[in-house]
């Protein structure tokens, strides 16, 4: 990403990129900058600033032969995340969107890991994808869901499934239930569902339905704990669901988040065939990407 996002004296701008869009609309705003050197206040302060929930600092380097090399980092009005899925879906169309070509490929860095992204442009539309960092899974221990079950308003009767901690950075709770109207109705206490959250070292909880067998599902995915009630779009969620869901032989799934927030998405993940001794298998998470201008922060 060129440095003109830093440009006019110093005035700062950002590119807003609709992440995980769904029929052309909807998604998850995101802002989208240069990483110019702003400290970590400053960063937090981007997301308010632009009306996002969250902001992605992006650092090219030379390229390679999965394209150029990209540093990412990804922050909130809280603080700085070790991953955000739609984040990097937002950093990638945004790449792709200034380079020429159907298909653009950059190799991804962030604070834990090194991986891979692409980009296809279909008739103005931008479809991003990348690789998932190693997902960890688990069952929850004794009482630990309890509180946060309580907290969303969820009786262990109405669940449809069993329980998993899902780890890919930080942890978060998958929690299912039976159908789109007992999703739809959900109105979680989020200051009881913070402090759970907070007590049990989670991000969050994403809660889902039952897929179709097709592996078509719809979720919502509260992260009170790091400033984001409810999240449009959560793609890293998403691929630890499609990673727990292969064990009933699915290979992938697209979920429909947003709705409750007037701002619909989709987001897909496809789990790859398991390698050697690999208890999860591989994960590609993405979703379609709308770039849509340059708004002004900052004088």
């Amino acid at each position: 990403m060129p440095d003109d996002d830093m440009s006019d004296g110093g005035a700062l701008t950002a590119t807003i990129v609709h992440a995980c869009v769904r029929d052309g609309a909807g998604g998850s705003p995101t802002a989208v900058l240069a990483d110019t050197g702003l400290d970590d206040a400053a960063r937090r302060a981007v997301p308010g600033l632009a009306g996002t929930s969250h902001a992605v600092f992006v650092g090219t380097g030379d390229a390679g032969p999965d394209g150029p090399e990209v540093t990412l980092r990804f922050f909130t009005a809280t603080g700085e995340l070790p991953a955000c899925g739609h984040g990097t879906v937002a950093a990638l169309a945004c790449l792709a969107g200034r380079a020429a070509g159907v298909e653009h490929r950059a190799t991804l860095r962030t604070r834990e890991r090194v991986f891979t992204g692409r980009t296809v442009r279909t008739h103005g539309r931008l479809d991003a994808e990348f690789t998932l960092g190693p997902v960890g899974l688990r069952a929850p221990g004794p009482g630990e869901a309890a509180p946060l079950l309580d907290a969303l308003g969820i009786a262990v009767r109405a669940l449809s499934g069993p329980l998993r901690v899902a780890s890919v950075g930080r942890p978060r709770l998958l929690v299912p239930v039976a159908g789109r109207s007992h999703l739809a109705s959900l109105a979680p206490d989020f200051d009881r569902l913070r402090s759970a959250c907070d007590r049990g070292g989670l991000l969050g909880c994403y809660v889902y339905t039952e897929p179709t067998a097709e592996g078509r599902l719809a979720a919502r995915m509260f992260a009170p704990s790091i400033g984001v009630p409810e999240d449009i779009a959560n793609a890293n969620s998403t691929g630890c669901l499609a990673a727990h869901l292969a064990g009933r032989g699915l290979t992938g799934i697209t979920a429909d988040l947003g709705d409750a927030l007037g701002s619909p998405s989709t987001i897909t993940a496809t789990v790859r065939p398991r390698s050697g001794r690999t208890a999860v298998p591989p994960v590609r998470v993405g979703g379609a990407a709308v770039v849509a201008g340059t708004v002004r922060l900052r004088e």
